[in-house]
């Protein structure tokens, strides 16, 4: 029986990794008394009590707790606060052949952002293939469904009113380009210039779309649509969660139109290669709440445990 504390449980991607383990009869999940949710002594006392505890914290509270949990228990935070620091394993298994292995020995997993999962996942095969060069220049377009925002958020669009949800349905943010998933996009993808990266909130609750735009004379190597939907395809080809789509990806497509949430309630990553021989377009679409958030850190959790990675997961 695994042991488990979500630190930060009444939170967003903490009520979805209990609606992944709950069914489940090899977790336990360990649950502390509201009256105590801040209480150190009582949170130390679940830690020691636990084999993983996953922080579904702010950055800063999570910080907090990894001190409290430290030694005590092996810690998932899935918080942006450890994603690119020294001592924490990065929680993308299909990040490079290693990197199972490297998760199943951790004590400190960093669960990874839902936008940099999609980019990196895209870009970093073609930069290990030598087909892109580490030092050009990319752009990121992402659409998100609300839900990524938090709990704020979420409040705020549910709502709005017919009239002021057609009005705000899409809506680029963080327009002064330093949004905080881009150090870690930068850092495991093998870029060497940190991407422009514009996301946007769509009037929909989960559901994701993340693009990176290449011109074919980017490429090294007389790279081609071709040869980049093969490296990709190469490179995911045993994946049980990341799906390589023909190029062109007719079948995804509805009437000629890509829509944000057919991956929901999964944990499957598709990448997409559209475009001809001197544009192309890569594109990944899965459930910022799923492969995005909680269900990367459930095959985290199975993977630290030495149990198949898919175990309480859809693909």
């Amino acid at each position: 029986m695994i042991r488990v504390f979500i630190d930060g449980q009444a939170g967003t991607t903490g009520l979805e990794i209990v609606q992944r383990l709950a069914a489940r009869d090899d977790v336990e999940l360990l649950e502390i008394d509201p009256a105590e949710r801040k209480s150190p002594a009582a949170r130390q006392r679940l830690f020691d009590s636990a084999d993983v505890a996953v922080l579904c914290l702010p950055d800063d509270a999570a910080r907090e707790a990894a001190v409290l949990a430290d030694g005590r228990c092996r810690i998932i935070d899935a918080s942006t606060a450890h994603r690119i620091q020294e001592g924490w394993c990065y929680g993308l298994p299909e990040l490079g052949s290693n990197q199972r292995q490297a998760l199943a020995a951790a004590e400190r997993v960093a669960n990874p952002g839902c936008y940099p999962q999609g980019f990196i996942l895209m870009i970093r095969p073609l930069i290990g293939a030598g087909l892109l060069d580490p030092e050009q220049p990319l752009a990121v377009q992402a659409l998100s469904g609300y839900s990524g925002g938090g709990r704020t958020l979420i409040e705020a669009r549910r709502a709005f009113g017919s009239q002021e949800a057609e009005r705000r349905n899409t809506e680029p943010y963080a327009l002064s380009l330093k949004h905080k998933h881009v150090p870690e996009m930068q850092a495991y993808s093998g870029t060497k210039i940190a991407p422009l990266f514009t996301p946007s909130v769509g009037q929909f609750y989960q559901g994701m779309l993340v693009g990176v735009p290449l011109f074919c004379s980017q490429l090294r190597k007389g790279a081609d649509y071709d040869g980049i939907y093969h490296i990709l395809e190469e490179a995911y080809a045993l994946e049980p969660f990341v799906d390589v789509l023909e190029p062109g990806a007719e079948t995804a497509l509805t009437d000629g139109f890509l829509n944000a949430t057919a991956c929901n309630g999964t944990n499957r990553l598709e990448i997409m290669l559209f475009g001809h021989s001197e544009q192309l377009l890569l594109m990944a679409r899965y459930d910022n709440l799923g492969k995005g958030a909680a269900g990367a850190a459930v095959q985290n959790l199975n993977l630290m445990m030495g149990i198949d990675e898919t175990t309480g997961l859809t693909s």
